[in-house]
């Protein structure tokens, strides 16, 4: 007995050594990875994308995008459609002064000297407090300055602002992953267009000061790293419409149970119930769910008990978040998103291009400028690859798409029977963009994740400001449960309720 119980183990210790072997080689043509000796193909034990700092994991599913109220505007556009979405990372709360400050600063100590005009560029709009019959010069002076309101959303910064704010944040979250990796040396030193760009790093336009570069299993030497190292993380950018409608509503929180996929209300606000008060008994009972204007001329409730104590935008982390943990998708300020708006969001479902996984418009397909001999073209001035739109030609390579600017797609056509001439005969142009959400200034109508305003992407307004999201790859659940933060939040300030 003791002897088969002896080979029972030794078998079983094979069998484990030979399913580890397994691992280390390739299914298809026993080719060993990650041996220089077998030419060094690489294949990573990678855990999964982890979660960027103040990005929450959104999984995707399945909601009915749209107006759940009466349209007492009559504008007939969000007329509710079911759409699906993917997972993806969402800001848990709306970029904040300090935020945006950091980002004028780095861009003021890197091209301020020989590009001052850059500085001029990203400045928020401070003058978006002034009016003729009101005394705001206080806000005009100190909102976005100073230490009081660090923690306030950041508002008179257009859309435009607010993607430049995207791409920094990506090549700034990026050298830190790679700082923290032991591969680059913090570098405060960079100046104009020698300052870490993603992009230009992975395609050998920016070196930087390395400090240990990664094992180069094919040559034996070293190597920058790549992207399908998994280390960086894609970019930065602003959530589409359908994106940032989902994750307001976080309609998971209504699911029945884990067994069946039914979800048991449709929200009209990104909480439950039909009202803007807290409805559960308790010390909170009747309290405002949210930021904003409660009639004419009361903005806070009246002293000794402000209903929201803010009678401009609040804190960033205020009020309950909702149930994917994210703050203020009601109230505070409106939000920019990624989508061109247009009256006809939604099309019927008669129409084969109304496209309802991860609808969005608003893409323009561009590729990388390159020299005759099929080089990439020199960095611009701020340290990026040059980039232009597609060619007709290139278009036509591409057999799943038929334009390579897309904004204005079916404007005039013959199937849409609308065309949006900004001037002529509309107000809407390719360069005006969807705003999400009530602010502090809006009636509780405007609190609805399904409604939706427009503005021009180069506008700004002091009840407008932006959160980020992120694009998640991989298992659409995240990685063992929060997708492996590494970054600690921001403190957060005593939230109300």
């Amino acid at each position: 007995m003791r002897t088969y119980s002896y080979i029972a183990l030794t078998v079983a210790f094979l069998l484990g050594l030979a399913s580890c072997k397994k691992q280390d080689v390739s299914s298809t043509t026993g080719w060993k990875y990650n041996s220089e000796e077998w030419g060094g193909f690489q294949k990573l034990d990678y855990e999964g994308q982890i979660t960027g700092p103040n990005l929450v994991l959104i999984p995707g599913g399945t909601f009915t995008m749209g107006n759940p109220q009466e349209d007492v505007m009559y504008r007939w556009d969000a007329v509710p459609r079911r759409v699906t979405v993917s997972s993806f990372y969402m800001d848990e709360t709306e970029v904040a002064n300090i935020d945006y400050r950091e980002f004028v600063y780095w861009n003021n100590r890197v091209f301020g000297e020989q590009y001052p005009q850059r500085i001029k560029d990203i400045l928020p709009d401070t003058m978006v407090w002034r009016e003729e019959l009101a005394y705001n010069e206080p806000y005009v002076e100190n909102y976005f300055r100073h230490p009081s309101y660090d923690d306030y959303p950041v508002v008179g910064v257009s859309w435009e602002q607010a993607v430049e704010y995207c791409k920094w944040r990506t090549d700034r979250v990026n050298e830190m992953l790679l700082i923290e990796k032991g591969i680059l040396n913090p570098n405060p030193d960079q100046k104009n267009a020698d300052n870490f760009n993603t992009e230009a790093y992975l395609a050998g336009k920016y070196e930087g000061s390395v400090k240990k570069n990664l094992k180069d299993l094919s040559t034996g030497g070293e190597r920058p790293v790549n992207y399908s190292d998994g280390i960086m993380l894609p970019s930065y950018r602003l959530p589409t419409e359908a994106e940032w409608e989902y994750a307001a509503y976080a309609l998971e929180g209504n699911l029945e149970s884990e067994v069946n996929d039914l979800i048991t209300d449709r929200k009209i606000y990104p909480w439950n119930g039909n009202t803007v008060r807290y409805k559960w008994r308790g010390k909170y009972q009747g309290e405002y769910m949210a930021n904003f204007k409660q009639g004419a001329g009361n903005y806070m409730g009246v002293a000794g008990h402000l209903n929201d104590k803010a009678s401009i935008p609040g804190p960033t982390v205020s009020f309950y978040p909702n149930d994917y943990g994210l703050y203020n998708m009601a109230g505070n300020v409106s939000e920019w998103v990624a989508d061109v708006y247009r009256p006809m969001h939604s099309l019927t479902l008669r129409d084969a291009d109304n496209q309802d996984l991860n609808p969005f418009r608003g893409n323009t397909f561009s590729t990388a400028v390159k020299n005759d001999d099929g080089s990439l073209a020199d960095k611009d001035s701020l340290g990026r690859i040059q980039r232009r739109l597609m060619t007709e030609e290139e278009v036509d390579n591409v057999q799943s798409i038929s334009v390579a600017d897309a904004r204005n797609y079916k404007d005039g056509d013959e199937d849409s029977g609308a065309e949006y001439i900004y001037g002529e005969n509309s107000l809407v142009s390719d360069s005006t963009r969807v705003i999400k959400g009530g602010s502090w200034a809006d009636r509780p109508y405007w609190l609805s994740p399904g409604t939706r305003r427009y503005m021009n992407q180069d506008m700004s307004s002091r009840s407008v400001g932006f959160r980020c999201a992120m694009t998640r790859n991989g298992p659409p659940s995240g990685n063992d449960g929060d997708g492996g933060n590494m970054f600690k939040k921001r403190k957060k300030s005593k939230r109300r309720y």
